[in-house]
This record gives C-alpha cells, structure tokens and sequence, in this order.
C-alpha cells in the first residue's frame, strides 16, 4: 500500500515537473515573438525618409509585376471555368503551370462539381480550369485512364501531377463545401493555399492526397512507348 503511495506521489511530481516545464517553453516562446515584434517595431520607428521611400518603391514593384502576371492569366484563359474540345486541349495546356481539367458527362456528380470549380476559377486566377466531355475525348480518357466521372486531372508543368476521382476524397457526398475541394486542390499544390481554406482546429484534417499520381500511374502501367510526360 505504501509504495503504491509512493507511485502515485511519484506520478504526480513528474506531472508538475511536465507541466513546469511546458509554461516554460511557452514563456520563452511568447518573450521571443513580443522580442522580435519590439526589434520591428524599433526598426520602423527609426527608419529615415528614404528608407521609407525605398520601401515604397519595392511595394510599388512588387503590386506592378502582381498586376502584370494577373494580366497575363486573363489573357490565357484564367478567371473563367470553359469548355474544350480533346483538340483544343494540348493548346490549352501548353505553358500552363497549373490547371485542372475536369472530365465530365451530363449527369448530376458532374454538374455538382462544375459548380465548385466554377467559383474557384474565379477566386485562383493562377490556375486554369477546364472541362472536356469524357465522351468525346477517347483518346485522352484513354491516356489518362479515366475510369469514373467526374475525375479531375490536376495539372503541374504540362504533366499530370495527381487526380481526384469521384466525391470520396470530398467526404463522399455531393453536398461538400467549394472549401473542401479548395483544400483538396491546394493539397495537390494546384491553386495557392488560403487561410480560407485551412482546416479548424489541430486535430482537424483536410483532404488527403489522392495515392494516384501520374507517378504511382506510370510505375504501374508503364509500357515501352511512355515518356516523363503523360501526353508526349
């Protein structure tokens, strides 16, 4: 019974010992953050008229080259959520850095998805969003292995990096949020991340990465006439 005691006083010692030393940590943690916000502060305040003006003229730059490559997008397509045909395609993708293209039929999932696609086409002007009739494009569902509709083919580089295939990655239900295939997306490094998108809480997760990428695609289906590029 006594070292049963013992145990216990033991247990609860390491506990505070545990405790002590995780508010410790966070003090250290809170002096260093409200040290460094100080130093900027100091920095800031004692800045002269043409460390300001210099100041000035990087943000100045840095909103001109923003507003350009915006500009740049919108001529190639972005900020809109369009229809091609498996001709148009390559052209399409050509020079793309990123662009999801959503292969469909007209049935009620693939409606679902054209809806969420078409508003973060608008808010992720850098990426490109189109759809192409699976049924009209034999060749490319045929290249890409398109199995199930809809399936996204997530774009990288003028390869296919990933896909999201069917509504399982999104919860499975066609009633997801846009920001659950946001989250999805930016997973696939596909739109930017977005504080919008991130999931609440610690122990929240988003989407998973889908476990079929072009790579795992090719290791596994790979013949004599593949190259590095899904559409060489």
């Amino acid at each position: 019974r006594e070292r049963e005691r013992e145990r216990e006083r033991g247990a609860v010692t390491m506990n505070q010992l545990i405790q002590s030393q995780l508010e410790s940590n966070l003090l250290n943690i809170a002096n260093t953050i409200e040290q460094s916000l100080d130093d900027e502060m100091h920095r800031l305040e004692n800045m002269g008229e043409e460390d300001l003006d210099r100041l000035r003229e990087q943000r100045l730059a840095a909103l001109k080259k923003q507003q350009k490559k915006r500009q740049e997008w919108m001529r190639k397509g972005h900020g809109e959520y369009r229809e091609v045909e498996e001709k148009e395609f390559f052209n399409e993708m050509k020079g793309e850095d990123r662009m999801v293209c959503h292969f469909y039929r007209n049935n009620w999932p693939c409606e679902v998805m054209d809806k969420h696609l078409k508003i973060l086409s608008m808010k992720h002007l850098e990426t490109k969003f189109v759809k192409l009739n699976a049924e009209k494009a034999p060749f490319l569902t045929d290249r890409l292995k398109i199995w199930m509709l809809p399936t996204l083919a997530l774009i990288k580089n003028e390869k296919t990096t990933d896909y999201v295939v069917g509504f399982d990655e999104l919860g499975g239900v066609d009633d997801f949020q846009t920001e659950t295939l946001a989250m999805r997306l930016a997973a696939g490094g596909i739109i930017f991340e977005s504080d919008d998108y991130k999931p609440a809480g610690a122990g929240s997760q988003g989407p998973q990465r889908s476990i079929r990428s072009s790579s795992d695609y090719r290791s596994y289906k790979k013949t004599e006439s593949d190259e590095d590029s899904d559409f060489d």
